[in-house]
């Protein structure tokens, strides 16, 4: 059974490559992958929800300008790494933040771990 778990796991590594990286090139298991289409309604629906939590959380107002880029890292279910601009209610100035999302969509569960203003 040893030798059977042995030939398997490069097996597992390289079939799990292939499979995360879908562009030919290699992803570490738990690596970032950049998101090819950071406009997809889903990526929308992610980054929309980080500021309704943040909202939430520190009475805040903050409103989607756009999605400047994403990352994706395969954990239990997928964390979303996003980069926002942002305007604060009626204000015209646009602050920039990241923001890390857990989601698990087969548990209908998402989960917003991190909300960092950054610069640029």
């Amino acid at each position: 059974m040893g030798n059977f778990r042995t030939m398997l796991l490069p097996l597992l590594f390289v079939l799990l490559c292939a499979v995360a990286g879908g562009r030919g090139e290699a992803v570490a298991p738990g690596g970032w992958t950049p998101i090819p289409n950071i406009q997809a309604p889903h990526v929308t629906e992610i980054a929309n929800f980080a500021l309704v939590e943040y909202d939430k959380r520190n009475g805040a107002n903050l409103k989607l300008e756009k999605v400047i880029r994403g990352e994706t890292q395969v954990v239990a279910g997928t964390n979303y790494r996003l980069v926002l601009a942002t305007k604060e209610g009626s204000s015209s100035a646009t602050k920039n933040y990241e923001a890390v999302v857990w989601e698990k969509p087969w548990e209908h569960f998402k989960n917003l771990t991190s909300f960092e203003a950054v610069q640029g």
